[in-house]
């Protein structure tokens, strides 16, 4: 591994890897991105668990919806990087006197390692009575429902789209269970053209819905985050358009 050098000895920072016998050129493009990637160096910096811990800060500086005292459940929550943040951001330690202590409940379905302020279980939260258990764990009903979830790749692109927007709907079907009225649910999904059934329910559900691409989100990665706020409960029926 080296890195490269410019004009008059002045030192570019960008890290060039050699190939190594036996390591794919994939495996070494991807080690050199990742070492070249500044929200990885940010993470490690701030002691979060990768880089994706920055693809909902920025989703919340836009929309505020981790708030002091608000209530968050975070689906497939490994490695815990959402969690780190929304505890912050919900003042789940008690850190800020002078504001509302907020919850924060992590599930997965392997084993994640503690995080200081979050609750984590392992379940399958497809699984029944799995609302229920998140309500139990909560306490009561959440303000935030939120997933990066993303389904094992197969390797064909328009199944894994199919595959992460029924994991998204899945985990929306989860969201209108738990949440409170008002409350805000956020998840991952790939543009593609099959998220017309997901988008339709949920402008049924939210007085408000939007798709956003964050800064953190690589530029040649298909990902897109919804957004919808303002969960009418389940009576809600009319459309809404958005944002």
């Amino acid at each position: 591994m080296e890195k490269k050098t410019s004009g008059r000895g002045a030192r570019d920072l960008r890290v060039k890897v050699k190939t190594a016998r036996g390591r794919k050129l994939s495996s070494t493009l991807w080690l050199e991105r990742q070492l070249n990637d500044p929200y990885v160096k940010r993470a490690q910096a701030e002691g979060l668990r990768g880089r994706a811990a920055f693809k909902i800060l920025e989703l919340d500086e836009k929309y505020r919806f981790l708030v002091p005292g608000a209530r968050v459940v975070d689906l497939g929550c490994a490695p815990g990087g959402w969690c780190q943040v929304a505890v912050r951001r919900v003042n789940a330690l008690g850190d800020r006197k002078s504001k509302a202590i907020g919850r924060v409940l992590g599930v997965d379905l392997q084993e994640v390692e503690p995080i200081s302020g979050a609750e984590i279980h392992q379940l399958d939260f497809m699984s029944d009575g799995a609302d229920e258990k998140v309500k139990a764990w909560l306490g009561g009903n959440a303000d935030v429902v939120m997933s990066d979830m993303a389904a094992s790749s197969s390797g064909h692109k328009q199944t894994d789209h199919l595959r992460i927007v029924a994991l998204c709907e899945a985990a929306a079907e989860l969201a209108f269970d738990v949440l409170d009225p008002g409350g805000t649910f956020v998840a991952k999904v790939l543009a593609g053209g099959a998220e017309g059934s997901l988008q339709k329910l949920l402008k049924m559900r939210f007085t408000s819905v939007a798709n956003v691409k964050p800064p953190a989100s690589r530029a040649d990665s298909s990902e897109k985050f919804v957004v919808a706020r303002g969960f009418k409960g389940l009576s809600g029926e009319q459309d809404d358009d958005d944002d």
